[in-house]
């Protein structure tokens, strides 16, 4: 979720479901070391329980990036061995440190001696690479499972209690990011079996997951699901799972432009998502944000509505304009209050 994630992301997802973990996109430990880190670790209070993501293979930066990431408030830091990017593969991590279990271990255990916050891992069910790999890719074998449990025992040893399992394989050549998150087969049943594997681990599913019932059903042998991009595109699902998981009792408080009342918990209309939007948007803007590096993230709301096209049209345009403001909400406010079907 590189580039998806924001601050601005999390910000307005956080509005669909009180008890849901956010997820930061993946920064890297030699970004914190050596870049902007006060601007790379911001996040606003609303968004807890946030989680920082890392990605490295430097024991030493890693443990001092999850430091600075406890410091800044964070709930918990997660090491991404998922990502099979070969930008990412470049720096010598993500996926490819499914290969070398032990360096992931050091590196877990360097974090844990330096933070009290959770350090869990997040990696695939395995990984291909080299010639036949993409053949190899649809195929999953007891040598695959051996595999990937030997990676989880040996991590797990260094203290690392909650592993985000990613229920395909990845491809490290010849496949783009989108071909590794549609055509390798997703196998749940994979990850079904190392939770029966490892009783006393944290073991949480990641990949397709399109709606409520599927979560659901998961969560009858796991301990958690992990959602992504249909997130992203149809915010409704957090809110969906949120009403089912802990119905309407409790947590209004915790959201944004809330009065801390302790009323029943209701999933928010398009038109109070918009209008929560506005007070963060001006806030952001004041400290040197654009409007459209909100927005852009907003353009879900609308999945399955009347018109939808053309809201994401007005957003995507209006909000690129030179010195787009708050305006631009508010006009948008004003049309929803009109048309009953876009704000509810």
């Amino acid at each position: 979720m590189m580039d998806w994630t924001d601050r601005h992301c999390r910000f307005f997802l956080r509005q669909f479901s009180p008890h849901t973990r956010l997820y930061t996109e993946m920064i890297t430990a030699a970004a914190l070391v050596h870049g902007k880190r006060a601007r790379l670790l911001a996040f606003d209070a609303v968004e807890h329980p946030v989680a920082l993501q890392l990605g490295g293979s430097e024991p030493t930066d890693m443990a001092q990036s999850a430091s600075w990431g406890e410091a800044e408030g964070y709930d918990e830091v997660n090491v991404n061995v998922g990502c099979p990017s070969e930008r990412v593969q470049s720096g010598a991590f993500g996926a490819c440190l499914m290969r070398e279990p032990g360096l992931v271990a050091e590196c877990v255990s360097e974090m844990r001696a330096r933070v009290r916050i959770p350090v869990t891992v997040k990696t695939r069910i395995g990984i291909e690479s080299g010639e036949g790999a993409a053949a190899r890719a649809l195929e999953y074998d007891e040598r695959d499972y051996e595999r990937l449990a030997g990676f989880v025992r040996i991590v797990a040893a260094s203290g690392c209690a909650t592993f985000m399992i990613h229920a395909r394989k990845a491809v490290l050549s010849g496949f783009s990011p989108k071909d590794n998150r549609e055509i390798p087969p997703l196998r749940y049943d994979v990850v079904r079996r190392l939770k029966a594997d490892f009783p006393k681990l944290e073991v949480i599913a990641n990949g397709g997951i399109r709606d409520g019932s599927e979560a659901l059903a998961l969560l009858q042998d796991v301990d958690g699901v992990m959602i992504g991009r249909e997130a992203y595109h149809n915010p409704y699902l957090l809110a969906d799972l949120e009403t089912r998981l802990y119905g309407e009792a409790g947590g209004r408080d915790r959201l944004p432009g809330t009065n801390g009342s302790g009323a029943r918990w209701q999933p928010p209309t398009r038109l109070e998502v918009i209008e929560r939007l506005m007070p963060y948007a001006a806030e952001q803007l004041r400290n040197g944000h654009t409007l459209h590096a909100i927005t852009r993230h907003v353009l879900g709301l609308f999945a399955g509505q009347a018109g939808a096209r053309s809201w994401r049209r007005y957003f995507s345009e209006a909000a690129r304009r030179p010195q787009a403001g708050v305006e631009v909400l508010e006009h948008v406010a004003r049309l929803m209050r009109t048309s009953r079907g876009a704000a509810a």
